[in-house]
């Protein structure tokens, strides 16, 4: 056990901190500060010795230079055990410091802001804040260091059960907690200047890939395994807190979610997404197995559920609007293993109450425009990409057959790429009148994945005649278009750009198919 005899506290965020420094005072303890900080503590009528007393220093520079001292540095980095620093810290005048609390300037919430000055971003670079708290937290031994307010009450609680005094645990967790925001702080700081043309101010973003890479992810909460029972795995959360998503998501009922869970989750959340008009995505392992829309969301379920009713049993369900109570009604007659909205209504719950081990998930409003990058573990190394955020652009995709699609037709296939885009590749989509009619996902050959999703069809005894296909990438040969046409479609979009070309629009014409190409591929690995 250490006592806490004199504290330096310097906080930006200064939510919480005059209930700190006063429940340290009251067991005794003096208040060293600077600024702002002091400047609050003495409004609330906490006695707090400055900074600047402590040194013999004005703070300098803009108060660019406040606590970068050697009568602050020495009295963090001292060893108490050590007779040689006592004795150079005695001839130097030097009063030990036994507890840091700071927490810095707020680098990303002002590189966020929409039109801010360069010069103001590089302003809210902390210094002295990220020194003392890495010369605290190295000097775990002797000094407490707290970087996060939500530390400040279980740090008082301990204390005031010990005389003042804090145990080497608590000590070296608050230690790994600092280097953990000193890191994290470094890397948002890089990852922002790489970002901008620092000479001349920026004018433009330069590649959203950065030179090196920094992520700042903290651990949430432990899942009881990963994919397979065998894997350990948790879910962790972006900490700069920019970005909200699945993540951030709530859990309103239902049994603990599963690293599956989550993964089928965002695969679900990610298509419903593509649509305006009330829409439900049914998902199992990542691929659709149901997607409609509908004049109300009740339709909309109903008809993606009728799609392929065995395979919607134990999926994960996405809707785009709050769930209202005869969407939840329809539901609960299935075994589901989540949903996922934007809202609930209340009878929505109540009805959905009685499936106690049914996990709702309410994901969350808000967040950044700026899509978050894509990883993908390799060995040694990561790939990263941006992610696949381009809308189906109808006005830009090109007929290349004798016939043109109907109005309906189009309508159809638009509704079709937007599925496709989230179906694995190889993928097809067969798709009428706002609902899929049969998928083929991930299969090895274009053509392999057209007779999957005509085999599943007609297993479910959905007419064919009339419907339209979509591919998330070029047929490479006549033959998927063939089976298609064989077997009622009369429709196809798909990005082209094959060497073949020419021999599958021949094929088009000669079957009287429509055909566009869109010149944009949406492959899913």
């Amino acid at each position: 056990m250490k006592k806490i005899r004199r504290a330096l506290i310097s906080a930006s965020d200064k939510a919480g901190v005059a209930e700190f420094a006063a429940g340290l005072a009251g067991l005794g303890v003096e208040i060293v500060s600077t600024g702002g900080t002091a400047k609050l503590l003495r409004e609330k009528g906490i006695a707090v010795r400055d900074v600047s007393e402590l040194t013999g220093f004005p703070e300098m520079l803009d108060g660019r230079v406040k606590t970068l001292h050697p009568k602050v540095h020495g009295a963090i980095l001292a060893v108490r055990a050590n007779p040689e620093h006592e004795k150079q810290a005695r001839a130097h005048g030097i009063e030990f410091i036994d507890l840091v609390a700071v927490n810095l300037y707020p680098f990303e919430k002002t590189a966020a802001k929409p039109g801010v000055a360069f010069e103001e971003i590089i302003e809210n670079i902390d210094i002295g804040g990220p020194a003392m708290i890495r010369s605290a937290a190295k000097n775990f031994a002797d000094v407490a260091v707290v970087v996060d307010a939500a530390d400040y009450l279980p740090v008082l609680e301990e204390m005031r059960e010990n005389g003042g005094a804090l145990s080497s645990a608590t000590r070296s967790r608050l230690a790994r907690k600092a280097f953990a925001s000193t890191a994290a702080y470094d890397g948002a700081i890089s990852m922002t200047l790489q970002k901008l043309a620092a000479n001349p101010p920026p004018a433009a973003a330069s590649s959203p890939l950065p030179e090196s890479l920094h992520l700042d992810y903290t651990k949430f909460m432990d899942l009881r395994y990963g994919e397979n029972p065998h894997q350990k795995a948790a879910l962790y959360r972006n900490r700069s807190g920019n970005t909200v998503g699945l993540a951030q998501a709530r859990q309103l009922q239902g049994k603990e979610l599963s690293y599956n869970n989550l993964v089928d989750l965002e695969a679900a959340w990610q298509l419903v997404g593509e649509f305006n008009e009330p829409t439900t995505v049914i998902i199992k392992h990542t691929n659709p197995c149901g997607v409609a829309t509908g004049p109300s969301l009740a339709a909309s379920y109903q008809r993606a559920h009728d799609v392929d009713p065995v395979s919607a049993f134990g999926s994960v369900v996405a809707i785009n609007r709050r769930l209202d109570g005869a969407t939840a009604d329809a539901m609960s007659k299935l075994f589901i293993e989540a949903v996922v909205a934007p809202g609930f209504e209340p009878e929505a719950l109540e009805r959905l109450a009685g499936k106690k081990n049914l996990r709702v998930v309410e994901y969350p409003a808000g967040g950044s425009e700026e899509s978050e990058l894509e990883f993908k573990a390799l060995g040694g190394g990561l790939l990263v990409q941006t992610p696949d955020c381009l809308p189906a652009q109808p006005e830009n995709w090109t007929c290349v057959t004798e016939r043109a699609p109907s109005e309906e037709e189009k309508r159809a296939l638009v509704f079709a790429w937007r599925v496709a885009k989230h179906v694995k590749s190889n993928a097809i989509v067969f798709a009428r009148d706002g609902a899929v009619v049969g998928v083929g996902a991930g299969q090895m050959s274009r053509v392999d994945s057209v007779r999957v999703a005509l085999s599943k069809a007609r297993e479910l005894k959905h007419p064919l005649e009339g419907t339209v296909v979509a591919s998330d990438a070029f047929f490479p040969f006549p033959d998927g278009v063939e089976e298609a046409a064989r077997a009622g479609a009369r429709a196809v979009v798909q990005p082209g750009g094959s060497v073949r070309d020419p021999e599958v629009i021949a094929a088009a014409n000669r079957l009287g198919l429509a055909m566009m190409f869109t010149g944009v591929r949406h492959f899913r690995h």
